[in-house]
C-alpha cells in the first residue's frame, strides 16, 4: 500500500533572532582574531586582489572624464602663457628699443651741448615735430618758435654742421628749409685754400652745388666747405658739405661742384638753432638766405 506522507509546505529552521545572534558573534570573533592576530591578512589580500578589476572597471568613467578636463585645462593653460610669453617679449623689444633710443638721442644731446661750447652765438635747442609732405621742398617743423626767441633767417645747426635756416616762425614752432632744399643759398669757403662761394641746395638729389665755376677754378674732390662768414647770417666756421665731383660743361664753360652735406638732419630729431642778431639773410636775401 502507497504510503502518502503529507507534503511540507514550510521550511523550519533557527529562528531570525538566532540566526542575527550567531552572526553577530561570529563577527565579533573575526574582528577580535584579527585585531590581536592579524591572521586574517592573507584572506583581506585575497579578496582585495579578485575585486580590484572590479574597481578600475567601475571607476573608469571617472578617471575618463579626469583625463579630458586635466588635457583641456593643461592646453588652456598652455595657450594662455604662450600669450602671457609673447606679450612679455613685445613688451621687452619695445622697452630695449626705446632704451636704445634715448640712449642715441642723449648721446646726440651731448654733441650738440659740445658744439653749443663752441659757437660764441647764444642758441636754442629745439626738437623735430614733424616734416611737412612735399616733394619738391626739403623743411622740418620744430617745437619752438617766436616766445623762445627765434625769428626767420636764423641757421639751425648740428654736430656735423649746418642743417639749414629758419624760414617761418609761429609763437610756439619753427619751420626751418634744410640745407639741400632748392631754396637756400649759403656763402661757403674751401678750408683748403679760402676760395670763397656759394653753395646752393641741389633738392631731390640730397646734395649741394657750388655753380658757375671757371675752368681753372681751385677746388678738389674731397674739399670740405665751411662758412665765410660774409652776409653776417651764417657764422664762420661751421662745417657745410664735402665736394665729391666736379663736374665740367664744355658747352657753356664753366662747372659745378658737387658736394655731400656734413650734416645730417635725417638722421636725429634736435638740434641747435643760433639766435643771431642780423637775420636780414631772409627771403629776398640773393647771399645768405632763403630765396
Amino acid at each position: 500500500m502507497q504510503d502518502n506522507g503529507s507534503l511540507r509546505l514550510f521550511r523550519r529552521g533557527p529562528a531570525a533572532e538566532v540566526r542575527l545572534v550567531i552572526l553577530v558573534l561570529a563577527a565579533l570573533a573575526l574582528l577580535i582574531t584579527d585585531a590581536r592576530w592579524q591572521t586574517l591578512e592573507p584572506l583581506r589580500r585575497a579578496v582585495s586582489v579578485g575585486i580590484y578589476p572590479f574597481q578600475r572597471l567601475v571607476l573608469a568613467p571617472r578617471d575618463a572624464v579626469s583625463h579630458v578636463q586635466y588635457w583641456i585645462d593643461g592646453a588652456a593653460i598652455a595657450r594662455t602663457e604662450k600669450e602671457a610669453l609673447q606679450r612679455q617679449r613685445i613688451e621687452l623689444a619695445q622697452i630695449a628699443t626705446h632704451a636704445a633710443q634715448l640712449s642715441t638721442e642723449n648721446e646726440q644731446l651731448r654733441r650738440l651741448l659740445n658744439v653749443a661750447g663752441t659757437v660764441t652765438q647764444p642758441s636754442v635747442a629745439v626738437e623735430v615735430l614733424y616734416e611737412p609732405a612735399n616733394r619738391y621742398t626739403r623743411h622740418l617743423v620744430f617745437n619752438k618758435g617766436e616766445s623762445s626767441g627765434i625769428r626767420p633767417g636764423m641757421p639751425i645747426i648740428d654736430e656735423g654742421g649746418i642743417v639749414g635756416q629758419v624760414v617761418r616762425v609761429t609763437p610756439y614752432t619753427a619751420e626751418a628749409a634744410m640745407l639741400t632744399d632748392e631754396a637756400v643759398s649759403i656763402p661757403v669757403q674751401v678750408m683748403r685754400n679760402g676760395l670763397r662761394l656759394i653753395a646752393f641746395g641741389a633738392g631731390a638729389s640730397g646734395k649741394v652745388e657750388v655753380r658757375y665755376l671757371t675752368e681753372d677754378v681751385d677746388l678738389e674732390e674731397g674739399d670740405v666747405l665751411i662758412t665765410s662768414g660774409v652776409g653776417g647770417v651764417f657764422p664762420a666756421g661751421l662745417s657745410v658739405a664735402s665736394v665729391d665731383r666736379i663736374d665740367h660743361d664744355t658747352a657753356s664753360g664753366f662747372a659745378v661742384g658737387v658736394a655731400t652735406p656734413l650734416s645730417h638732419p635725417e638722421r636725429y630729431r634736435h638740434f641747435l638753432v643760433l639766435l643771431v642778431e642780423n637775420t636780414f639773410g631772409a627771403p629776398g636775401d640773393a647771399e645768405g638766405g632763403v630765396q
